[in-house]
């Protein structure tokens, strides 16, 4: 795969869930481990989906997003 999903996209795949209250998790190694999303932000246009072990700096955070 070379095209990630839009934000439209995925938003529309997440419809499909039954289950509204799943928690949504991220793997970048085919399923093999899961992460739970802990922010989503926007980077160098992209909407960038992230796994923080600590809350991020507020100074950091604000630049971000």
């Amino acid at each position: 795969m070379t095209k990630g999903k839009t934000i439209a996209g995925l938003i529309e795949e997440l419809r499909t869930f039954d289950d509204q209250e799943l928690e949504v998790r991220i793997s970048t190694d085919d399923g093999v481990t899961t992460h739970p999303i802990s922010l989503v932000g926007r980077q160098d246009g992209a909407c960038v989906l992230m796994r923080c072990l600590e809350p991020p700096r507020r100074r950091w955070w604000h630049a971000w997003r």
